[in-house]
């Protein structure tokens, strides 16, 4: 195991995956996002598909899983056209998808980010708009609202990228140039 309690998911995690992700779904209904996963998402196919490509991770301690997450280096098609707005860079990223947690430990989404981070500095998310707790953990990773995208089932998520760059350069002032 890594030394953040974060490791590759394997099919024999499968079952708490699901239950995980079936404790999200309900978690979602009750704070007023019930239509990002609905009732099945993500399908149990998927998350098989992605265990098989490596992309599929698991946070963990001492007493199981409590928490999965999709991670995938390289384009996203959905990410293709962005709408009210533009990415920031349109270098190589790593995209975040179906985060989820049993409520069990707090500031998964952070070790998450951190985590991701370090693999790769260029990072890309998105929410369904009624998420506001997801929109509030992106905010406070260093993330930059770009634009609207559209997932696979046409409807839209507020979509956001973080580039270490732009994280840390904040604070710098450029000098006024006169002509």
């Amino acid at each position: 195991m890594s030394h953040d309690g974060i490791e590759k998911a394997k099919l024999e995690d499968l079952p708490r995956i699901l239950q995980i992700y079936a404790s999200a779904r309900k978690f979602m209904k009750q704070s007023g996002n019930p239509r990002q996963w609905g009732d099945s998402f993500p399908p149990e196919s998927l998350l098989v598909k992605d265990i098989e490509k490596g992309q599929l991770y698991v946070i963990k301690d001492d007493t199981g899983i409590h928490g999965v997450f999709a991670f995938i280096i390289g384009k996203e098609p959905t990410y293709e056209k962005i709408e009210q707005g533009a990415w920031i860079s349109d270098t190589e990223y790593g995209t975040l998808h179906r985060v989820a947690g049993d409520g069990t430990i707090h500031g998964i989404f952070d070790k998450i980010v951190d985590f991701c981070g370090r693999k790769i500095e260029h990072l890309r998310v998105d929410t369904h708009e009624q998420n506001r707790i997801m929109q509030h953990l992106i905010s406070r990773n260093g993330f930059q609202k770009c634009g609207i995208i559209h997932v696979l089932d046409g409807t839209p998520r507020i979509a956001y990228e973080r580039l270490k760059e732009s994280v840390s350069y904040t604070h710098l002032t450029l000098p006024t140039i006169r002509l």
